[in-house]
């Protein structure tokens, strides 16, 4: 099985790249998929920041080719590619789940970010280019995706106000994100992926102004930039 798993994992992630092509691609739920409408909930980002996927998938096939090409048997590579694979194999799913049910949706991007955890926590580190990084920013927009999911099920199924469901998502994506940051903290690139979910939850949230939403993404993002920018002035990974 380890013989055939870079070509797995690169098969994978062409699925997973190419699953919006045949689904319509994703800009966050429809109102209409709730029974209490979520038109602009507090927890979605702005539209314009689901255009990071463009590069998680680009960087994603990248690096696997590469693993798959240059790597197939290299020790480093290998720890990380059974996690990899679930979790690339199950994303090529997700947004097809997601035009039929969010919550489904929401239990899938759990299981899709657990195992994407799992590969970026034991990713070596001899290509941090095309090994690590691909992982870590996918992992890292995961992080924030999964909460932004669950916020919009717990306001769109009445169990919490919207407002309510976005700042309980976001203090739970932040210590999340600050626990795996902290099992790799020279690694820029997940901080880097719920930053950006962080920076367009910010902006969705500027007009009208939601100061606690406002307040907490933002010191969310500058917490997590700042540990990454700590982590790297006090040694080179």
């Amino acid at each position: 099985m380890r013989r055939f798993l870079p070509v797995l994992v690169l098969l994978a992630a062409l699925a997973f790249a190419v699953s919006p092509l045949l689904s319509n691609g994703f800009g966050g739920y429809r109102p209409d998929q709730f029974p209490i409408p979520q038109a602009d909930p507090p927890v979605q980002p702005a539209g314009w920041a689901f255009s990071i996927w463009g590069l998680i998938f680009a960087w994603l096939v990248a690096g696997s080719a590469f693993g798959a090409w240059k790597r197939a048997g290299d020790p480093d590579w290998q720890a990380m590619r059974p996690a990899l694979l679930v979790s690339l194999a199950l994303g090529a799913f997700w947004i097809e789940t997601a035009h039929w049910t969010p919550i489904g949706a929401t239990v899938l991007i759990v299981a899709m970010l657990v195992p994407a955890v799992m590969a970026f926590l034991r990713a070596g580190r001899h290509d941090p280019v095309w090994q690590v990084r691909p992982v870590a920013l996918y992992a890292g927009w995961l992080t924030a995706a999964t909460g932004a999911s669950f916020g919009m099920v717990l306001g769109g199924h009445g169990v919490l106000s919207q407002q309510a469901a976005a700042i309980l998502c976001l203090i739970a994506v932040t210590v999340a994100a600050l626990l795996v940051q902290a099992r790799r903290p020279g690694e820029w690139a997940y901080p880097a992926g719920v930053v950006w979910a962080l920076v367009g939850i910010f902006a969705a949230n500027l007009s009208p102004a939601n100061p606690p939403v406002l307040i907490l993404a933002a010191l969310a993002a500058l917490l997590l930039a700042y540990r990454a920018a700590a982590s790297l002035r006090a040694k080179p990974r």
